[in-house]
């Protein structure tokens, strides 16, 4: 009577591990995809800088050329 029920439980086990197996849950969209369309934005967003920040690099450019400028000039 235990081999039975052994075999009946082993049986149940068996059948739901193979029906969880067969259905396997897919992504709406894949990961690789996701990150390529991440990696396409973050490269258009770096080629076009925005214009706040290239005129603070200009000027944060400038500054650092007067600041040469003027430890040149003490040395001379």
């Amino acid at each position: 009577m235990a081999r039975l029920i052994a075999l009946l439980l082993g049986g149940a086990g068996i059948f739901a591990f193979w029906r969880r197996r067969r259905k396997p849950t897919e992504p709406e969209v894949s990961p690789a995809e996701e990150l390529r369309a991440k990696l396409a934005e973050s490269r258009t967003a770096a080629e076009q800088p925005e214009p706040e920040l290239e005129s603070d690099l200009e000027q944060r450019r400038r500054e650092v050329h007067d600041r040469a400028k003027g430890a040149i000039d003490e040395l001379s």
